[in-house]
């Protein structure tokens, strides 16, 4: 059915997007995929305003849609870089053809005010496998075959073929390092303590991802699970951490402490039709009270409009885990979608909380959460607590449990041991500290 866009809020965001590929890939597998990136927007948006950039966005959906007919599904990936879903059978000749056919459409300016913007395009596609029903595989070799297009000298467009492999020599080197690194058990959680505001107990720990790789040490997350995401090896992390979550949580809990742990799921692993039941094989395996075990979300993957991450939240929730979503307030999404989630903790971002006691704006963002999580029956929890003067004013809004420097960074499992057993001394220096603040 033909979609005629009203506005950039009413295209598909990433995730709805891949929820429509889905949908179509469970009921016919032949599709292709291209991402489209427009050429030199940015010089768009700063040199004539975010409403004249906006205006223009939404005149090449509306123009790529109806180019491509009632058949395609459009989606906005980035914000400018959208996502075309053509259904059928496509050579290779096919694909560059629609990519000649967008080029030539575009050579008509958009108009504004009394400018003209023409617009060109960076182009990856690829074509599904016959028997396919992995949208991560389609999806990273669409994002591979985009990212070779901008780096091609003389054609902005590039073709991917899911069962090639064009990988770089570095590429190989670094995707066998992280196999080494899963082979030679080189990865490990560290855990971040979560603490009581009033109290200065320690009240649960947020695992996060660390590599001890043999030459570079100690890495945390951001180069290695872009790698991953890359590779089509972000599932095969995600569920490496979300194992090591329940060992360590069932630790906890054998030993008599009634930590909660809170892990970050990945938008792929919502995206996975096994997810609901390898948590719950986890849960058989370990004997978890899953009360004790919080899933945290990205504010963009909680918040979008897909029934399938919104069905995987419901029944993970059912198991009896908590859902958290992480980093609220920093991105820009439709709050509505909220009241479609059962959430049970809102972090405020790091970045409210480290200018608090310099922007007043950042305390009415934080009393907002406050009255969003009120009305949702939900906690607040915020982050990026790294000075006394932030602990106070925190206290004084009612916040009741934070994270940050102030208490301690992310520490190896043996240290949160350590730190919980330390509870009286960490009060005592830190009440120490407020007196003389």
């Amino acid at each position: 059915m033909s979609v005629i866009f009203q506005s950039l809020a009413t295209i598909p965001n990433r995730y709805a997007f891949l929820d429509c590929i889905q949908r179509e890939v469970s009921r016919d597998v032949h599709l292709s995929l291209l991402l489209i990136d427009v050429v030199r927007f940015s010089d768009v948006s700063s040199s004539f305003g975010y409403r004249v950039g906006d205006v223009i966005l939404e005149e090449v959906a509306l123009r790529i849609k109806k180019l491509f007919g009632k058949d395609a599904v459009l989606g906005r990936i980035s914000g400018d870089i959208f996502g075309l879903m053509l259904p059928g059978i496509h050579s290779d000749m096919q694909l560059r053809g629609f990519y000649s056919h967008l080029v030539e459409h575009f050579k008509t300016p958009i108009s504004f005010d009394e400018n003209a913007f023409v617009a060109d395009f960076n182009v990856g596609a690829v074509a599904n496998l016959a028997h396919n029903k992995d949208i991560s595989l389609l999806f990273s070799g669409a994002e591979s075959a985009l990212k070779q297009a901008k780096q091609n000298k003389y054609d902005n467009f590039q073709l991917v073929r899911l069962s090639e492999k064009p990988e770089s020599g570095r590429s190989l080197a670094l995707k066998a390092d992280l196999k080494r690194a899963f082979a030679n058990d080189e990865l490990e959680l560290y855990f971040q303590p979560k603490v009581n505001l009033q109290s200065l107990q320690i009240v649960g720990a947020e695992c996060l991802l660390r590599w001890n790789h043999p030459l570079d040490g100690i890495i945390v997350p951001g180069s290695f699970i872009e790698a991953a995401e890359s590779y089509n090896m972000m599932n095969e992390v995600g569920y490496w951490v979300l194992e090591r979550a329940f060992r360590s949580a069932f630790e906890l809990q054998s030993r008599g402490i009634g930590l909660k742990v809170s892990v970050n799921i990945s938008p792929t692993q919502l995206y996975d039709a096994n997810f609901v039941s390898k948590v719950g094989k986890l849960a058989r395996q370990y004997g978890l009270d899953l009360s004790k075990l919080e899933l945290e979300l990205t504010e963009d993957v909680a918040l979008s409009n897909s029934l399938l991450v919104k069905r995987q939240l419901a029944e993970v929730k059912a198991l009896g885990l908590s859902i958290a979503v992480d980093d609220f307030g920093k991105g820009y999404s439709n709050l509505a979608y909220i009241r479609d989630i059962a959430l049970d903790t809102i972090k405020i971002d790091k970045t409210f909380v480290m200018g608090l006691d310099s922007n007043p704006v950042n305390k009415a963002i934080i009393q907002a959460s406050q009255l969003i999580a009120a009305a949702l029956g939900c906690r607040v929890i915020a982050e990026g607590i790294e000075t006394v003067e932030h602990l106070h004013l925190l206290r004084d809004m009612g916040i009741e449990i934070g994270q940050g420097f102030l208490f301690s960074r992310a520490v190896p499992f043996d240290e949160l041991l350590t730190l919980t057993q330390t509870d009286f001394m960490v009060g005592t220096s830190l009440a120490y500290r407020s007196r003389v603040s």
